[in-house]
């Protein structure tokens, strides 16, 4: 269904606030993540590092895309232990028409959505909402004991694209200096703080204002090396910043691409596009940009890294997604990622911050990171791994701390205490086994020894699926729809007891949080689309009048009451009861 509004509507600070103390006092939760899925990091291992200089106390994150974009997405992501951000890519084009669904999880990972879907004010206010409720977070004694006195540093980073005159554009301007300096935005969001509510006791607290001075530029597909070079270049000048440039897998090259996908990989079924090949930075050219940017910024006392990758464009060949090409990530992307990173180390020696080669550009790295390959990726010497394909499967937010936990292990069981000296340890280990360093030997092992993890043998069984057609009420209640949202749009109420309402508990879905991206659709067992079956609630007015189909409009209160549309009426008495239960509607009745 293509939508006639704003795909996203954020909730205000407000009732940001109002909902985390609401669900961590009536169910333990917040943001609908369990307290068992909380990060609580070991007293005795320590994972820190620097992003660009900056501290960070965990080495993963989200990556620029569907979890990064909005508030509660970023705090979920912090409350899973993650502490660099990469925030979704801004751009000056804030009214695009991205094609429904947009993300397809089934086997490997593909998408089709590449940009803000928020206007870039929104953006800008939704990192500073974020910035201030992970603050206040650090400091709000109830979540002590989840997440530990002191939970360590974050870093925010800025992705922007797709070209200089976007870049330039005082829309897009404006936003850098607002992460920049954000204390206009800070002062106009603090007065959404309840001053008697459970947060009141940081209404006047000093925020940080200056939410970020690092960029991650998002080349995208096709973006000329020249354009590359010139956004580097004005990004430093003009706004002081260190700068990260994302490039594409496509700089192996068609052949070694074709040889690493089709014959080592085992996926015929995917097809290529040249022109991608042809129109994107090429290997020879993107070596001289990389020695020229870093020399540039280093000359004007800024840093500079790399990141590795941008996902892969290829012919849609599903028609899941209604749009091609579509961007290919997951398990194959990752040996793309390390195969191009273990080009550019031999290419380049001596001039990346990776063990064994002691150099001054850093690496970031997103390609498939998963709990199992995320320390052998760290001990290549990247800085940081963050995440996007792991976090849409089943679980979701809840897959960072059970990654970070065994990172942790693998750090301990090398006997060592920290990520440094676990480099260390592994780049000796890699050089005594006639490696050149760890990142040949982890390309050799997973074109090797862990083929079958990266293989389409490996990644080609389907999601679960049941023979029924899913219905409003009642399903086979497996929880996907709650876990692979990566905006918390779905939650989920017990219903045992309840007279008149059948099943162990139910799922509904706050609509404004939902873009109808196609994930809930993907991990469903049952026939049909949750975001638009299950039960529909908005908030707001307007977005409620808009819609189309069975909804509700929810009016909190004591007790909560609704209206409906569409032919829900019938089912407003059993949403009532619903939503005033003990465990009801995860908003307090003072919103």
């Amino acid at each position: 269904m293509a939508l006639d509004v704003a795909p996203l509507t954020p909730m205000s600070l407000e009732m940001l606030l109002d909902r985390i103390a609401f669900e961590f006092e009536t169910r333990n939760r917040i943001f609908d993540l369990p307290t068992g899925r909380f990060w609580q990091p070991a007293d005795d291992i320590d994972l820190s590092f620097e992003f660009l200089g900056r501290p960070a106390a965990t080495p993963v994150g989200p990556a620029a895309g569907p979890h990064s974009q909005m508030a509660q997405n970023i705090v979920l992501a912090w409350l899973g232990g993650s502490r660099l951000f990469e925030l979704k890519t801004v751009q000056v084009l804030d009214d695009l028409e991205i094609g429904r669904p947009c993300i397809d999880m089934q086997t490997i990972g593909y998408n089709i959505e590449w940009s803000q879907e928020l206007t870039v004010p929104e953006s800008l206010d939704e990192y500073v909402k974020a910035s201030m409720i992970v603050e206040m977070l650090r400091g709000w004694e109830p979540l002590r004991d989840h997440v530990g006195a002191d939970p360590g540093p974050h870093v925010f980073d800025m992705s922007v694209g797709y070209d200089l005159a976007g870049i330039q554009t005082p829309k897009v301007a404006a936003f850098i200096e607002g992460m920049h300096n954000a204390s206009a935005a800070v002062e106009r969001l603090r007065t959404e703080i309840d001053p008697d509510g459970p947060f009141g006791a940081f209404r006047d607290m000093a925020f940080t204002t200056a939410l970020s001075n690092t960029i991650t530029l998002s080349t995208f597909h096709g973006c000329p090396p020249d354009e590359i070079e010139a956004i580097t270049k004005h990004l430093i000048d003009d706004h002081d910043i260190d700068v990260i440039v994302k490039l594409n897998p496509t700089l192996l090259g068609h052949d070694r691409v074709d040889e690493i996908v089709h014959q080592r990989l085992g996926y015929d079924y995917v097809q290529l596009v040249p022109e991608a090949f042809d129109d994107d930075l090429q290997f020879d050219r993107g070596i001289e940009l990389i020695d020229e940017l870093s020399s540039y910024a280093a000359d004007r006392g800024h840093r500079f890294g790399i990141k590795l990758t941008n996902t892969l464009v290829v012919a849609n060949h599903k028609g899941f997604m209604p749009d091609d090409p579509m961007y290919l990530s997951g398990p194959p992307l990752h040996v793309l990622a390390t195969a191009l990173l273990d080009a550019l180390a031999t290419a380049l020696p001596g001039k990346f911050m990776l063990p064994g080669h002691d150099g001054a550009v850093m690496v970031s790295f997103s390609a498939g990171i998963t709990k199992e390959n995320l320390a052998d990726a760290l001990a290549m010497g990247v800085n940081p791994t963050t995440i996007c394909t792991d976090l849409l499967k089943p679980g979701g937010y809840g897959r960072l701390a059970p990654m970070l936990r065994t990172l942790t292990d693998a750090v301990g069981d090398a006997g060592c205490t920290d990520l440094g000296s676990y480099r260390a340890h592994r780049l000796e280990a890699a050089q005594a086994a006639g490696h050149r360093d760890v990142v040949a030997e982890h390309l050799d092992h997973v074109l090797g020894a862990d083929l079958g993890t990266y293989h389409l043998t490996g990644n080609e069984k389907l999601p679960r699926s049941v023979d029924h057609t899913l219905e409003m009420w009642g399903c086979v209640a497996c929880n996907f729809c709650v876990t692979v949202c990566p905006n918390d749009a779905f939650f989920k109420l017990p219903t045992q007891g309840l007279e008149g309402v059948e099943g162990r508990q139910q799922y509904l879905v706050f609509s404004e949080l939902c873009n109808e991206c196609g994930n809930c659709l993907t991990f469903c067992p049952e026939e049909g689309d949750p975001a638009l079956v299950k039960p529909r609630l908005y908030l707001d007015e307007a977005r409620f009048a808009a819609a189309e189909g069975p909804r509700f409009l929810v009016t909190p209160g004591e007790p909560h009451t609704a209206v409906a549309a569409g032919g829900a009426d019938g089912e407003l008495d059993r949403l009532i009861t619903l939503l005033n239960a003990d465990e009801g509607l995860p908003l307090p009745p003072s919103v």
